[in-house]
């Protein structure tokens, strides 16, 4: 196609479903234009605009545009066809789709924790699966689960979603990222709460407006260990506060976060990890668990609009 070609979509394909592990979402359409977010594979989202690329909307309400071949645009009767089509979750971090049940035949793709195919079989220790262009795989049922286990048996509680965030210690800070492939502050948070199927906000000045907020005691006994803490600049006289990171609390006044990589530090300054820059910086704590699928912005999948039938 030539490079002034327009690819025609479908008048009535207002929504899409993200086709490739991990789909960049940017401030125009164009390669050239900054990433915002990231969307995943079999991730439900609505089409707001198309010029050769589309501007979409995501679950979680984050408007960006994505190149054409990102998403499968669909009508609404499809696109509810897949919403309701049994699926299978990825839950390990990495890993790769076949042509065959066989790991040795030509993969497919790449996949990456939360990600969604239609589950079509089973053959031995693999799921038959389809992408949301048609693209049939296997997939080994030893890094997926079919979804509806997987709603049932995933945990939310503290200590499973921090197990979740120090498994992704050493993974790579990616201005906009939210996969394991890589991770900004809020997409750090985003996406550990994404694997227990929780969506909240996008952004870390808009994580801090869901759940409780607690002003930090002095000596850290107010915050509990999966609390979000929240750092920034504050509020002055001629200044709104600035929330510019977020990270999860863990305790004994320490935190794990995404700056440079995903690592631990403490506020502690007779640790040898002490963070003193972020120390300086912290705002505030946020208690958001007890508030998902009961305040606007916090919720699991089952209840979120986009992964439900559309009327």
């Amino acid at each position: 196609m030539m490079a002034q070609e327009v690819a025609s979509v479908a008048s009535d394909s207002i929504f899409g479903v993200v086709r490739v592990s991990v789909c960049n979402l940017r401030g125009d359409g164009k390669f050239t234009s900054g990433m915002t977010t990231q969307a995943l594979l079999g991730m439900p989202v609505k089409v707001l605009q198309y010029n050769g690329w589309f501007k979409i909307q995501t679950p979680d309400e984050y408007t960006g545009w994505v190149h054409r071949m990102g998403i499968t645009p669909m009508s609404k009767e499809k696109f509810n066809e897949w919403n309701k089509a049994e699926k299978v979750v990825i839950t390990a971090h990495y890993g790769s789709t076949y042509q065959q049940s066989d790991v040795h035949s030509q993969p497919v793709s790449d996949v990456v924790a939360g990600n969604r195919l239609k589950w079509e079989g089973s053959d031995g220790q693999f799921y038959k699966v389809s992408y949301p262009d048609g693209r049939m795989a296997y997939v080994s049922q030893s890094i997926a689960m079919p979804e509806k286990s997987w709603r049932k048996e995933v945990k939310k509680d503290v200590e499973s979603i921090m197990q979740t965030a120090v498994s992704l210690m050493g993974v790579p800070y990616l201005w906009a990222g939210t996969s394991s492939k890589g991770v900004d502050c809020s997409g750090f948070v985003r996406t550990v709460l994404f694997m227990h199927d929780i969506i909240i906000p996008r952004d870390a000045n808009q994580q801090a407006t869901v759940g409780e907020k607690i002003e930090v005691a002095p000596d850290f006994s107010n915050i509990q260990r999966g609390d979000l803490v929240f750092f920034g600049a504050r509020a002055t006289a001629d200044k709104k506060e600035d929330v510019s990171h977020v990270g999860f609390y863990l305790g004994e006044k320490r935190f794990i976060h995404s700056l440079g990589d995903v690592h631990v530090n403490s506020f502690d300054p007779n640790e040898a990890d002490y963070d003193e820059f972020d120390a300086k910086r912290l705002l505030y704590a946020v208690r958001f668990l007890p508030y998902i699928n009961k305040e606007d912005g916090m919720n699991t999948t089952d209840c979120n609009g986009y992964y439900l039938p559309q009327e």
